[in-house]
């Protein structure tokens, strides 16, 4: 009854990361349009599904290996050498400093 060897499988991984990554790195995209939140997901399911597809399981896992070192990288150590905690967002007014954002996270406005 219950396999691993087929598409949905996948998809319920994808999705299942997805929506940790959503629930615990979420406050660092509240700046940005919800139809490009979900475009990211989306396409980030069919990242998955389209590597096991054409390359196999194997190489989905080094996909998503490789995505979670990238976080790791970004938030870890990039942030931090930034003056940016990674993990919090903290100082708020210095990471949308460094996104271009104001301080109340929207937009700045360019001047020509």
């Amino acid at each position: 009854m219950w396999r691993t060897d087929n598409y949905w499988f996948d998809v319920a991984l994808a999705t299942s990361l997805l929506m940790l990554g959503h629930l615990y790195f979420g406050r660092f995209e509240e700046h940005k349009p919800r139809w490009r939140r979900l475009l990211k997901s989306l396409l980030g399911v069919l990242l998955v599904v389209a590597t096991t597809a054409y390359l196999g399981r194997a190489w989905t896992g080094v996909l998503i290996a490789l995505i979670a070192i990238g976080v790791l990288i970004v938030h870890g150590w990039w942030l931090p050498r930034q003056g940016i905690n990674g993990w919090t967002g903290e100082p708020r007014e210095r990471y949308y400093e460094y996104l271009g954002l104001d301080p109340s996270g929207k937009p700045r406005d360019r001047a020509p």
